[in-house]
């Protein structure tokens, strides 16, 4: 704002303002003549000292000569532009307006250039998103279903059988066909079967292929089964429909394969020297004790965030509020930023893979979950104001001392964004924990295989959707 117009009083805009659908709002301004005749002044001023000209020493250019060089419009232009940005600020000090995210001119901005006369009073209407209002219908007594996630014994067995596996010795099959937990060299090239083309990145030479289901298209683990070294044959295939690349997606595939090793697992023995070769425990007891309490406690954490999830959803079924554009952008910017940064974890070339093409898809496909994400940003919000929920100072003071201890260099955080992250997460537990002890939840039934592909597919992340969006070539590997 130029310092004349921040002299102007805030008292001589005539201010109204009225609810705009999609928590936004309009803003309707009667400028005064004064405040238009001194931003034309001051554009004028402006423009003389930026423009060169023959003859004249920079900012002595003279009005006449000004204005017929670079033309009464480009003036009047320059002065609305600061006119607008001036009386905008003013005007939300004035009716404490909580705008979010930039204006726009009612009409367009060259429609009000061309009403706009300097030393005339000036009537504009900004629309603007502003804070939503969330409020919820109801707080107690809701009813909430988590699924339940028991401990399963079964799977610290499985978990010693996968370390055995990772630590088995390769050794050569000669006598015998594959079989399933094989592991086959294999050169193979495979082409559509409907046109006859090869399929881009589906060969390769001296490739090494885990016998397991899973593991390639379906058809091609099986069409291995039973070859012995040196056997070639041709497997049918057909790649699924959800597959990443479009252009193989639910295709049929012919592939040429030709086994020319075939490899078995042999397995360490289950004993403490084993133990010890797999983790920092002395014994096969010890190991068996640890991975039982991690399974334990992994449990107890997913049926944790089971409940919370089932009951945000239940309370965002109460929540009534417009979402505006300005927020929904915001988060789905904060998504792509993580996305970018899990893919970077990943090893991944952050600014190859983020083509412009991705970003637009990514930007379009993560709306609905940026959406909900807000909803319930914005439902627990409405609950702290509803039921005086609060964080007492010294709690945060506390946790904040805690976790600085942890820090090898404290001159690195900054205190300040530490803080609001230790009291977003303290508000969030007393938020869920009020709701479980004021709401209900009964457990469900988990689901079948069946359900569980189409779940996956409806809340597949934003990093999982830009991971599947960007894979180059169609392979046979599923």
């Amino acid at each position: 704002m130029s310092p004349a117009a921040a002299k102007a009083s805030q008292s001589e805009l005539k201010v109204s303002t009225s609810p705009r659908p999609g928590s936004r709002m309009a803003v309707e301004i009667g400028v005064p003549a004064g405040l238009t005749q001194t931003s034309h002044e001051q554009a004028v001023e402006k423009l003389s000292r930026t423009i060169k000209l023959p003859g004249f020493r920079k900012g002595k250019v003279p009005r006449a000569v000004l204005v017929q060089q670079i033309g009464a419009a480009r003036i009047r232009a320059t002065a609305l532009e600061e006119l607008v940005d001036s009386v905008f600020r003013n005007a939300l000090k004035q009716a404490e307006i909580p705008a979010i995210g930039q204006p726009s001119v009612d009409g367009g901005f060259e429609a009000l250039l061309e009403r706009f006369e300097p030393g005339k009073e000036l009537s504009l209407t900004l629309e603007m998103d502003v804070e939503p209002t969330p409020s919820l219908k109801s707080t107690k007594g809701l009813k909430a279903e988590a699924e339940a996630v028991s401990f399963d014994a079964a799977r610290v067995d499985e978990l010693i059988e996968q370390s055995r596996r990772q630590l088995a010795t390769l050794v050569p099959v000669e006598k015998r066909a594959a079989e399933s937990g094989d592991v086959a060299v294999i050169n193979f090239s495979g082409t559509y079967v409907d046109n006859g083309e090869a399929i881009s990145g589906g060969s390769a030479d001296a490739m090494e292929v885990e016998l397991e289901d899973g593991r390639m298209i379906p058809g091609f683990v099986e069409g291995i089964l039973g070859m012995k070294p040196g056997d070639s044959k041709t497997v049918a295939c057909q790649f699924p429909e959800e597959y990443p690349q479009e252009d193989a997606a639910g295709r049929k595939a012919s592939f040429e394969i030709t086994l020319t090793e075939l490899k078995t697992r042999e397995l360490p023995a289950l004993d403490d020297a084993f133990a010890q070769q797999a983790s920092d425990k002395q014994t096969l007891a010890e190991l068996r004790a640890d991975l039982e309490e991690r399974l334990k406690d992994d449990a107890e954490r997913r049926n944790e965030s089971n409940r919370h999830d089932a009951l945000l959803a239940a309370l965002v079924e109460q929540l009534e509020v417009e979402l505006p554009e300005t927020l929904v952008q915001e988060e789905i910017i904060s998504l792509l930023e993580q996305t970018a940064g899990q893919l970077a974890q990943q090893g991944m070339d952050v600014k190859k893979l983020f083509t412009p093409q991705l970003i637009q898809s990514l930007r379009e496909t993560s709306r609905p979950e940026a959406e909900e994400r807000l909803k319930r940003s914005l439902a627990l919000k409405a609950l702290a104001t509803a039921e005086k929920i609060e964080v007492a100072a010294d709690e945060i003071e506390a946790k904040v001392k805690e976790l600085s201890r942890g820090f090898s260099d404290n001159s690195r955080i900054d205190p300040a964004r530490l803080r609001q992250a230790v009291q977003e997460d303290l508000m969030r537990e007393k938020l869920m924990g009020w709701l479980e002890s004021n709401s209900t939840i009964t457990e469900k039934a988990p689901e079948t295989e069946g359900d569980k592909p189409k779940k996956a597919a409806a809340k597949k992340s934003t990093a999982k959707k830009a991971k599947a969006e960007a894979d180059a070539e169609p392979a046979a590997e599923a």
